[in-house]
């Protein structure tokens, strides 16, 4: 059994007076991080929640929130991480699913959470504290979060995250993006997606400050950049777009690192725009099952290696599947399938859905791609995506790419529609970048008919004031089809 000290005591053992976290004006040590989780440890006790209980923690981007979610791990607690955006009905399947005996959450969140045990972050603060039994050690193979899948179809499933899932996602990211004794994180991505809890690993694993923002905000964020020493940050191909209007004709600072950019392969107009202004950015792959990142692309191949995520990090690996399940050669389509030691061991009480997905350590992702010969993996779209028109192969997230290429187009979806004589057909619902940025129906088709077979051309543009994204920004392409049905499309 592999054991090791627990993360939050050891870090602040070690460097008890480094700064853990900024938020808003507020600052903690790792001292004053451990003080406040150990006293909220206790007030947990006191509800009587005990090492190996399942708990939810339904919460926003608070220092409250980080506090609560290292008291977990000081006990020994399983934390169920609820996104605050679903619906009732969603939190009450997922609730009962992981047989959470207790629920921590915002006040605001009260009529959302179905009538089960649940208490308030300003009834726990309230609460008297009992001796809270602090776990010395962590077991790697512990489970340490459960975070549900949004699921293409069916029930979302639980993920397991163990400790050890983290302390490697953690290690090989550093091993990939390297580690200075002054970097920094800024973290305005939400806490209950893992590629926001997974900055909070790496925290107390690297001893490295974060700057946390409830929300992200273009213009916050580059103010904090300069005035926080940011070096690193977390982003989408969205928020990124944003930061570089923001930024207009100015730079970010010499000893900003990187951008390190999930969601979907970035268009070429951004990536472009990036080098211009000497932005560096970090394409990467990965996903709930993998921790956060387990493949990206350094910025020095952004370009040469145009839409690619990139490699495997250190400790993981990485092949291509053909459908009878022999390997395909370099640039053959097939399922992306990874492996390594922080990928999950499997979906909580779904020993179905866990043989199905997990062979011999093996993750079969369901999304397809390829490596061309030099073992860069290109993502071409999730299997429950894809649109087969006329028994041809139509990728999504292809066409997205080259609408995004139009100067007008601030964000656009793809998805397809039944067809009587192809089966289906591709169809786009395009965001300007303002009403007097239009552009017409005839412009991107023709802007498709130029780089694209034509079989793969949008039969129809739809124009909407916004897209359907999860927590994470990434675009729920299934729900594309409701703003027509809600008629929200000109």
């Amino acid at each position: 059994m592999d054991r090791m000290p627990n993360f939050l005591k050891k870090r602040a053992f070690l460097t008890p007076d480094r700064t853990a976290i900024y938020f808003q004006e507020e600052t903690l040590t790792f001292k004053q991080l451990y003080d406040s989780a150990v006293k909220t440890a206790g007030k947990l006790q006191s509800f009587g929640l005990a090492k190996g209980d399942f708990a939810g923690v339904m919460l926003t981007n608070q220092l409250e929130t980080v506090v609560v979610l290292f008291a977990f791990q000081l006990l020994g607690l399983t934390a169920v991480i609820l996104n605050n955006r679903l619906s009732s009905a969603e939190l009450e399947w997922q609730l009962n699913d992981s047989k959470a005996v207790l629920v921590i959450l915002d006040a605001a969140f009260w009529e959302k959470v179905p009538p089960t045990r649940k208490v308030t972050t300003e009834e726990l603060f309230a609460a008297t504290a009992t001796n809270p039994k602090i776990q010395e050690e962590v077991d790697l193979s512990a489970v340490c979060t459960i975070m549900y899948t949004s699921g293409t179809t069916g029930n979302p499933k639980g993920v397991i995250q163990t400790y050890g899932n983290h302390w490697w996602s953690a290690i090989g990211s550093a091993l990939n993006l390297g580690y200075t004794e002054e970097d920094c994180w800024l973290c305005a991505v939400p806490l209950f997606h893992i590629s926001g809890y997974s900055i909070l690993m790496k925290s107390v694993i690297y001893g490295m400050p974060i700057v946390l923002h409830e929300s992200f905000d273009a213009q916050k964020t580059v103010e904090d950049i300069r005035s926080k020493h940011v070096t690193v940050m977390s982003v989408v191909g969205t928020t990124l777009t944003r930061i570089v209007d923001a930024l207009e004709g100015e730079r970010l600072p010499n000893y900003f690192r990187c951008m390190l950019l999930g969601g979907g392969p970035a268009p070429l107009p951004l990536l472009q725009a990036c080098v211009e202004k000497e932005i560096p950015v970090f394409q990467t792959y990965g996903m709930t099952e993998t921790s956060s990142q387990i493949v990206t692309l350094a910025p020095e191949y952004s370009i040469q290696k145009l839409g690619s995520a990139g490699k495997p990090l250190f400790p993981s690996q990485i092949k291509i599947e053909r459908v009878d399940g022999s390997l395909a050669h370099a640039k053959e389509e097939g399922e992306i399938v990874v492996k390594g030691p922080n990928v999950t061991s499997g979906y909580l009480y779904r020993p179905d859905a866990t043989k199905e997905k997990l062979r011999e350590g093996w993750l079969y992702t369901g999304d397809i791609g390829y490596l061309d010969e030099e073992g860069f993996l290109y993502v071409l779209d999730r299997r429950s995506d894809l649109i087969i028109s006329g028994g041809e192969n139509i990728y999504p997230a292809e066409i997205e790419a080259v609408l995004l290429s139009h100067s007008y187009v601030a964000d656009v979806g793809v998805t397809g529609v039944a067809d009587d004589t192809w089966g289906q057909i591709p169809i786009a619902f395009i965001v300007t970048k303002s009403e007097e940025a239009a552009c017409s129906e005839d412009d991107l088709r023709h802007l498709c008919m130029e780089q694209m077979a034509k079989y793969k051309v949008p039969k129809r543009f739809y124009f909407v004031k916004e897209l359907p994204r999860n927590a994470s920004k990434k675009l729920l392409r299934r729900k594309l089809i409701d703003l027509l049905n809600d008629g929200d499309c000109e």
